[in-house]
């Protein structure tokens, strides 16, 4: 029996449906991992996670065990074995497994017990549930093999001492969050260490997938509840740990403590690397965005440049008669500072046309609302062309507060294809920003000094579609919005009980409204990277049609 084990942490990324490549990339870091015994590797590696109905389709499940057996045969030259998450299929259902593979042959299958069905999971309509799983005996050490979820309750974990797991390694699949790091270390790793006395391999993804961005942050914490291996968030790494038995107890010994991004780096790495994988990996040749002047807009353009450098990052001035001077100004010295293509085209004589064509049928009603959102949608226009014409995807530039209360036009603004705000709520958005012009992300490919002017983050929001517009002309301060907002959105909270923290009974019940009747809107708006617990899209899924008010 063994006293020494070598174990490599493949702390990778993953393309979902390329089951060829994401196996060759397996290979490729295997052939790097000389001298480990076992090569572990994230949550479903081989077919990609999450990944959603698309895992229903037979001949995807027909290719993982044809990439499987590749994978095996492979082992039989001596080199380390394999740890690969994988789909199988047995007797008409599906589970979410992890595969020992060795000596040219897949050994032992454990399949995923726990399967989380909430936020953005949906596992109980694509697997079954394992049994509580046994531990798998490597080199005459047993392993137990909890996948993801089966960490975050006692049952799984708790099977396995039962039955003699000696070290506990949980491949995942766990997507960035707000203060997760925390949670995972403190509340889940720790809780569960601290039940069985045995040390834990967390070995997380990393990359963007549609609206989640994973941002690996894999760790090693052995039975004391000391960390032995922190490997870095958002970047992938490969690092072989070292295990010694001491005094009948496996030990981790300790080796790489990488520091992990506190807030707003955190946020900004997560819009980074999102936008940055659904851009390349949808084979965009990069991004075009109506650039403003104001702080949305400018903010989207620093993320789009840091993700994807200035050479692929095109931004569009579209003036009107309501543009300010300022506006105009501040626009063209974030394309300067940002260093990216910048074009103006003003939208005034579509204004024209789209009077005169409306002239007789508005005959006798004063401008209103109609007039405001058809210049939104001018520009949407407008920038939709340049993206057909160029190919460029179109990026977004609303924010979590103004898709919350429907302070957005759709078929206007709402139109592209991403947004890299869509869960961030402006006061996110000013702090981002602040953040942005003083420090330089890990993952930025942009400037290492100021993105945007001062004054941009300064002066008052404004739509700029009417005479002297500004947001608070039809909604409270962000600084009191934001809070009533994640108050009714992320803690589900009542308007009496918000009026119980201080905030006015009228405004939070009119908020309340704005928040059910924009349903509509947010059903129809692009994909965006989630940031907080409850982002619009996978996390909440509410009716449009709703009369429901909790005043």
């Amino acid at each position: 029996m063994t006293d020494k084990l070598v174990i490599a942490l493949a702390q990778m990324t993953q393309s979902v449906g390329d089951l060829a490549a994401n196996a060759d990339a397996m290979l490729e870091w295997r052939g790097r991992a000389a001298g480990a015994d076992l090569i572990v590797y994230p949550e479903l590696q081989l077919i990609g996670y999450p990944p959603e109905d698309l895992v229903l389709k037979p001949a995807l499940v027909d290719r993982a065990n044809h990439e499987l057996d590749r994978l095996a045969r492979a082992t039989a030259d001596g080199g380390p074995a394999m740890l690969v998450g994988t789909v199988v299929a047995s007797q008409g259902v599906l589970f979410n497994v992890v595969a020992l593979l060795e000596n040219g042959a897949v050994t032992a299958i454990r399949q995923k017990r726990e399967l989380p069905n909430y936020g953005t999971f949906d596992e109980k309509r694509l697997f079954a549930p394992g049994p509580l799983p046994a531990p798998v005996e490597f080199r005459g050490v047993k392993l137990g093999l909890p996948i993801c979820e089966d960490i975050w309750f006692p049952f799984v974990t708790a099977h396995l001492r039962a039955e003699g797991a000696e070290i506990l390694i949980s491949p995942n699949g766990s997507p960035y969050e707000v203060d997760k790091d925390d949670r995972r270390i403190n509340a889940v790793a720790g809780t569960r260490v601290r039940e069985t006395g045995l040390p834990l391999v967390y070995l997380n993804r990393v990359g963007g997938q549609d609206e989640l961005a994973f941002d690996g942050a894999s760790f090693v914490m052995n039975g004391d509840l000391s960390i032995a291996q922190q490997l870095p968030d958002w970047e992938e790494a490969l690092v072989l740990t070292t295990w010694e038995k001491w005094d009948g107890q496996w030990v981790c010994l300790p080796g790489e403590r990488h520091e992990l991004d506190v807030h707003p780096a955190d946020i900004y790495n997560a819009m980074v690397l999102a936008l940055r994988d659904y851009v390349d990996r949808n084979r965009f040749p990069g991004v075009v965005l109506g650039l403003s002047g104001g702080i949305d807009s400018a903010l989207s353009a620093a993320v789009a440049v840091d993700a994807l450098g200035a050479d692929r990052v095109w931004c569009v001035m579209m003036p009107s008669r309501f543009t300010g001077q300022e506006s105009l100004d501040d626009g063209r010295e974030c394309a300067r500072l940002l260093g990216v293509r910048y074009d103006s085209i003003p939208i005034e004589p579509a204004v024209e046309a789209f009077d005169a064509m409306l002239g007789d049928a508005f005959a006798g009603r004063p401008r209103d609302l109609a007039e405001e959102n058809i210049q939104s949608r001018i520009r949407g226009v407008t920038l939709m062309a340049l993206s057909n014409k160029f190919g460029h995807m179109l990026l977004t530039t609303g924010n979590k507060s103004e898709m919350s209360v429907g302070y957005a036009t759709i078929y206007g603004d709402m139109a592209g294809g991403y947004s890299v705000l869509k869960d961030a709520y402006k006061t996110t958005v000013f702090d981002l920003s602040r953040w942005r012009n003083a420090n330089m992300p890990s993952l930025g490919l942009g400037p290492s000094g100021p993105v945007m002017p001062e004054r941009v983050i300064s002066k008052p929001p404004t739509a700029e579609l009417r005479e002297n517009q500004k947001d608070e002309d039809s909604l409270p301060p962000y600084e009191v919005l934001d809070p009533i907002l994640y108050g009714l959105i992320e803690e589900e909270l009542s308007v009496e009980q918000l009026v119980a923290r201080g905030f006015d009974r009228d405004t939070v019940a009119r908020i309340e409204r704005l928040l059910y009747i924009a349903e509509y809107k947010r059903r129809q708006a692009p994909p965006g990277v989630k940031l907080g617990i409850r982002n619009f899209g996978r996390d909440r899924r509410y009716p449009i049609t709703n009369a429901f008010r909790t005043l």
